[in-house]
């Protein structure tokens, strides 16, 4: 089960998350969104590669959202970040936002009928439901955990990255995500800090999302701590 109303235990990472089921073409389709905006998280292509930036508090709930998608093969976990307020030093390479959906590839769903699913879920009348998601903290990988060579699978379409994977891709990607909001704050407390891509204290992480057949075919996801810049 993806969200619960049962006790949350001390361990477990929690998510407050509004659910929404959608009626088209004849099936239902299950999203799962924040339930607030992601203000200090952001997606954005450039380059032939994806640069996503997140302060300490909106990256784990994004981690954990990557962490739900690994317990969630029949829905998509939608991340509206499109509407985020524009990272800093974001401007210097004709960046292009972009949202992100995370699906199981269990759920099967063609990145070619997201943009009137989108627009139906957009809807002001569109039903929601909040829940609070937990998710075990055992399902996050150590570092020294054994690697698994798959890579997600990518395509861009109506603006919006498609990440797919197994369970254990996403736990294993969703690693990273976590890592850049430990390993961020206090580099950002103790060494110099310039937007943009000049000489600055760095905390990243990349992951590896697979374009193609071919094994070489693989676009970069580079992540990188930033500290808020949305109060």
């Amino acid at each position: 089960m993806t969200a619960s109303r049962a006790p949350i235990g001390r361990d477990d990472l929690r998510v407050k998350i509004a659910v929404q089921r959608v009626r088209m073409g004849g099936e239902e389709f299950r999203v799962i969104r924040p339930a607030a905006p992601l203000n200090n998280g952001a997606l954005y292509e450039t380059g032939g590669r994806y640069e996503m930036y997140v302060d300490r508090t909106d990256g784990r709930r994004i981690g954990t959202l990557w962490l739900l998608a690994a317990r969630s093969p029949r829905s998509l976990v939608y991340l509206p970040l499109r509407a985020t307020p524009t990272a800093p030093g974001i401007g210097w390479r004709d960046e292009k936002p972009l949202d992100l959906v995370l699906a199981h590839q269990s759920v099967q769903f063609r990145p070619s009928r997201w943009k009137r699913l989108r627009e139906r879920i957009a809807a002001g009348n569109a039903p929601r439901e909040l829940q609070t998601a937990s998710v075990p903290e055992g399902d996050l990988p150590s570092d020294d955990a054994q690697r698994n060579p798959d890579l997600l699978r990518q395509h861009v379409h109506a603006e919006t990255l498609f990440l797919t994977g197994t369970t254990r891709t996403f736990r294993e990607s969703a690693r990273h995500v976590f890592a850049v909001t430990n390993e961020g704050p206090p580099a950002a407390a103790t060494q110099l800090y310039l937007p943009g891509p000049g000489c600055n204290y760095h905390a990243c992480r990349s992951l590896y999302v697979w374009q193609g057949p071919q094994a070489h075919d693989w676009q970069n996801l580079h992540v990188t701590y930033t500290p808020r810049w949305v109060r």
